[in-house]
């Protein structure tokens, strides 16, 4: 009986065993690479690292922010021992000139697979949710602007339109200075001429009859087109004036990028603010210079014009790569505005 009894323990000591010591021995590495170097527009070098023996591997090219998943095969290649090694591909032409570019590897078998991106063109190159400007559509080399000929105060305002693309229906907007009208009120619309230029009176909406100086634009319902000006909300001469009333001041608000603490905060350095004015500072995507983005802060520019001041960046834009930050008066009409990149800087 005894016999037995010892019998088993040793056949559970022999079963434990495994258990405890074999499981730390299988260790399974996965492959990875890093990029090694990029040719703009032309190939891409990558530098794996624990690749499985024996392996055929297809690379893979697509849009940023894809994983390269479905993407355009440029080259497949096999990892012989394994390990590290360098590969290098072309870059296809369908997706040069893209400031950032996925890329893939994946085994024909086995299930292996990593992925990445790289800087292509990060000076010049189309961003990602970047649509390239439009090629201009009338037969010349000419886009839309109006002046400004006439100003019935509160009431209507009177431009003379050129280079305008012929018989486009545009809707006239009407905002706030330094809006561009962008988003602003609807005050008519208007069908542009065969020729191209033409001569229209439009209403001052009632928000506006008060404002000293008005916003104005004309967007096209297709085709993209838009022109914009601004005008004194004062009677005005009968004769065209070549060029818009010429601002009140020579000097403008500006500023310039001092630091930047990624994702936490950005620091300005401005000069010719106007004096004891208070600001309003918004944020948004790059491009949109910040007209209607997030409130992040008010400030008042006093006595000197001159400001440096640290502003938060909010959370909605946290991992943005670059982003518009915008200074607007809360009267006057004053505003500048800038962009900055969003990565730790000038501390």
């Amino acid at each position: 009986m005894k016999t037995k009894r010892l019998f088993a323990i040793l056949l559970a000591i022999t079963l434990l065993v495994p258990a405890f010591f074999g499981v730390s021995k299988v260790q399974a590495s996965y492959p990875s690479f890093t990029i090694s170097d990029v040719k703009t527009d032309t190939t891409v070098t990558i530098l794996t690292k624990d690749m499985p023996k024996g392996y055929d591997f297809k690379v893979l090219l697509g849009e940023y922010n894809t994983r390269g998943e479905n993407g355009i095969e440029v080259a497949q290649f096999n990892s012989a021992d394994g390990g590290s090694f360098q590969v290098t591909v072309d870059i296809p032409a369908a997706l040069q000139g893209r400031a950032m570019i996925s890329i893939r590897i994946e085994s024909l078998t086995g299930g292996y697979y990593y992925y990445n991106w790289f800087w292509n063109d990060a000076e010049s190159g189309t961003w990602p949710g970047v649509t390239p400007p439009a090629p201009p559509q009338p037969p010349v080399q000419a886009y839309p602007t109006f002046s400004i000929k006439a100003v019935d105060a509160g009431k209507t305002v009177t431009i003379v339109a050129k280079d305008f693309p012929k018989s486009h229906e545009f809707v006239v907007r009407m905002g706030k200075y330094g809006t561009l009208a962008i988003g602003g009120i609807v005050s008519a619309e208007v069908t542009s001429s065969d020729t191209g230029a033409f001569e229209a009176t439009f209403p001052i909406p009632a928000d506006l009859a008060a404002e000293k100086v008005i916003a104005i634009r004309l967007d096209a319902k297709t085709g993209g087109w838009y022109a914009y000006n601004w005008f004194y909300n004062t009677a005005a001469p009968v004769e065209p004036a070549p060029e818009p009333t010429p601002a009140p001041v020579v000097k403008y608000p500006s500023f310039s990028i001092a630091a930047v603490v990624k994702d936490t905060n950005v620091t300005i350095s401005g000069i010719n603010f106007p004096a004891n004015t208070d600001f309003t500072v918004l944020m948004g995507k790059m491009w949109t210079q910040g007209v209607n983005g997030i409130e992040v802060a008010e400030f008042n520019s006093g006595a000197r014009g001159a400001i440096e001041a640290t502003f938060t960046i909010p959370t909605e834009l946290a991992g943005e790569v670059r982003i518009a930050i915008r200074t607007q008066a809360k009267t006057g009409g004053w505003y500048a505005y800038n962009w900055f990149w969003n990565a730790t800087a000038g501390e």
